[in-house]
């Protein structure tokens, strides 16, 4: 079974032996993201612009991978402060209104960088049928 993956070009993916996201056959797994881009927060201090930040990341690879969106069955979302679940609730269902995966929310005590207010991780599946 082929194996294709995406990478970011993070400094930590060759460290710690990670790539963004990869797919074996008819699926897509996505790697925790978060919102960091060349070593700087994006959103500082903002959930919501967090939130966004990361979809659109994952999209990208997914769009590298040959799937998009719609192929997304499910999400997992770390988050540092769980009282702020609808600013982030909210810009997940901008990205996810109409496809409604399955989706967890669940606080953490700390992600790598204490800026970081969320990480969030995909699956997809590609309906070979389909493409």
């Amino acid at each position: 079974m082929s194996r294709q993956q995406v990478f970011t070009g993070s400094p930590w993916e060759p460290v710690v032996g990670y790539c963004r996201a990869i797919r074996v056959g008819n699926v897509i797994e996505v790697a925790g993201t978060t919102a960091m881009q060349d070593g700087e927060v994006i959103g500082l201090g903002d959930p919501y612009a967090q939130t966004k930040f990361i979809l659109e990341t994952i999209e990208k690879a997914l769009n590298e991978l040959g799937a998009d969106l719609t192929h997304v069955v499910r999400t997992r979302m770390f988050v540092t402060d769980i009282s702020r679940w609808e600013e982030i609730g909210k810009a997940h269902g901008e990205f996810f209104k109409e496809i409604q995966p399955v989706a967890s929310m669940l606080e953490v005590k700390a992600l790598i960088d204490p800026r970081l207010l969320i990480e969030i991780e995909a699956e997809a599946i590609i309906d070979t049928e389909q493409g």
